[in-house]
């Protein structure tokens, strides 16, 4: 129990970065930790004690947002606001600018390929964990990762010289 104890608290801020990434938003990012902190408490006998814990716990947490969020389309429906103070530092308002042009450009990519993505950006998980958590072989993490941000970049780099055209 120490040890579970311990890995889960360890995993809290990469859980809330997932879950914030997932749902846009602070209120719902915390729900979702908590019922997926829960959720594992209930269930800790299921964790087998040899693998990490972070893995197993970001995929309850992506399980719970795929029952709840995914099935009313709100990650569609909620814009993006940038008022989770302390999560980011923003000093200008091109800051701000180019974080919702990220986050937007991220909205737009394919479900799998955002998936792998926010889990080793923001989940901070491993390939290997990633492969376990989405339960495809780490070639196809690789891919979409991969694939991921190369379409990201294009984004960005057709954004760029389109205003540079405009300009």
């Amino acid at each position: 129990m120490p040890r579970f104890t311990a890995q889960l608290k360890d995993a809290l801020p990469h859980l809330w970065r997932y879950a914030f990434s997932l749902t846009q938003d602070r209120a719902q990012a915390d729900d979702l930790v908590q019922d997926c902190i829960e959720r594992a408490l209930r269930k800790k006998a299921m964790w087998d004690e040899t693998q990490p814990l972070r893995p197993w716990l970001m995929k309850i947490l992506l399980n719970l947002f795929r029952d709840r969020y995914r099935s009313r389309a709100r990650l569609a429906e909620v814009p993006f606001v940038n008022d989770h103070a302390g999560a980011t530092v923003d000093t200008t308002v091109e800051d701000r600018n180019e974080l919702a042009a990220v986050v937007n450009r991220m909205q737009a990519l394919p479900e799998s390929q955002r998936q792998a993505l926010e889990l080793v950006a923001f989940g901070g998980l491993s390939y290997a964990e990633v492969s376990d958590v989405l339960s495809v072989p780490i070639g196809t993490v690789l891919s979409r990762v991969a694939r991921a941000r190369t379409k990201l970049n294009e984004t960005a780099n057709s954004q760029a010289s389109g205003l540079r055209s405009v300009t």
